[in-house]
């Protein structure tokens, strides 16, 4: 081959080479952005169903499901994209009650990708015993504790099994490691289950449900008081009374006030509901009563009002509790006693609600 040809031949195939390196990197370019646009359709996905599994509406849902019908259309997508999807079809379906269609989506996730977090986190929610569940969970951790997603489900298995302080330690560790979505959706059920640390799993299903409410009311109390500890068997002896029979001795016996304004020195005849709300004036009366009659010295009922009346310049301690307040005695007692606090150091708030948490904390305290 003369020099020329030589030439001819060596410039043709440089071309050659070239074309096919940019055919190269557009098919790559190509696949880049396909897969690109894939995961950033993924991450929308994601939001929108971890924000059904705390409110659920049909509407969400349905825009969830259009939302993966467009992906899965998606004609580049491989094995672990699509198993993605349908782990996150599965949840969808579980969130919309189709349990059976739910389980067609498991087999089909696991059998294009096994692996993949979302396939592990449906194969664990579709386990209804939640021991059962636990246990899935913790094999899974062992593995790698840092997957967020999989201590989320960990923290929503340990608050059905009333555990309630592992379940906070859990979304503790997760929130971190996920996008702040997360603890957008289950941040609510994080700090319920803070709130219920102290009731532990032996705590009654009937006082968790009182607990749930915005509100307790005087038979709340009295049958939380019934339900997790034995201070009205003075007066119950064990027997199982009717509730309103209780809050009748109870209020026979002045256990029960009859006004709960700490300001108001004289009583009208008047007589309190068995389902009227109870102030926190209300519940330290309750409690100082209580803990008075089971340590049978009645002289606790006036020991802190005799001994701050005896005073050269006599005057409460406690902001916005007056000395001649007949709730002195019980919210000084409940306060140094500890069953209660005053909640910025100075004013005892004796005009806001009870919380049902807060109340079952006392009542532990007390006996």
């Amino acid at each position: 081959m003369n020099t020329e040809n030589r030439g001819f031949f060596f410039a043709l195939t440089a071309v050659f080479f070239l074309f096919a390196s940019c055919q190269s990197m557009r098919k790559d370019f190509v696949i880049s952005g396909v897969e690109e646009a894939g995961e950033t359709d993924m991450a929308t996905l994601e939001e929108m169903i971890v924000a059904l599994d705390t409110e659920f509406t049909r509407e969400g849902a349905l825009a969830s499901r259009a939302k993966l019908a467009e992906m899965e259309k998606r004609s580049a997508a491989g094995a672990d994209y699509a198993g993605r999807l349908a782990a996150w079809s599965g949840r969808l379906f579980l969130l919309e009650g189709k349990t059976a269609d739910a389980r067609k989506q498991q087999n089909l996730s696991r059998s294009l990708s096994p692996g993949n977090i979302q396939t592990l986190v449906l194969g664990a929610r579709l386990e209804e015993d939640p021991r059962e569940r636990l246990a899935l969970i913790d094999g899974e951790l062992k593995l790698d504790p840092a997957r967020g997603e999989i201590q989320i489900e960990r923290g929503r298995t340990l608050v059905e099994l009333r555990r309630f302080g592992e379940a906070v330690a859990a979304f503790d560790t997760a929130f971190p490691l996920l996008p702040a979505f997360y603890r957008d959706s289950y941040g609510a059920v994080r700090d319920r289950a803070w709130e219920l640390r102290n009731t532990g799993s032996s705590t009654s299903g009937r006082t968790m449900a009182i607990m749930e409410q915005g509100y307790l009311s005087w038979g709340d109390l009295i049958e939380i008081a019934n339900r997790e500890t034995d201070l009205l068997r003075f007066l119950t002896a064990g027997r199982n009374w009717p509730l309103q029979e209780i809050f009748d001795r109870l209020l026979e016996r002045s256990f029960i006030p009859v006004v709960q304004n700490v300001a108001q020195e004289n009583w009208p005849g008047l007589r309190p509901r068995i389902d009227e709300k109870v102030l926190r004036s209300g519940a330290a009366w309750y409690l100082w009563h209580l803990h008075a009659e089971n340590r049978a010295d009645r002289g606790l009922l006036s020991r802190y009002s005799s001994r701050y009346g005896a005073m050269k310049n006599p005057r409460s301690p406690i902001a916005d509790l007056p000395l001649l307040s007949p709730f002195f005695d019980s919210i000084m007692g409940c306060v140094e006693s500890e069953y209660m606090t005053l909640p910025d150091g100075r004013h005892f708030a004796p005009g806001e609600q009870v919380r049902g948490t807060d109340f079952l904390a006392m009542l532990k305290k007390l006996k």
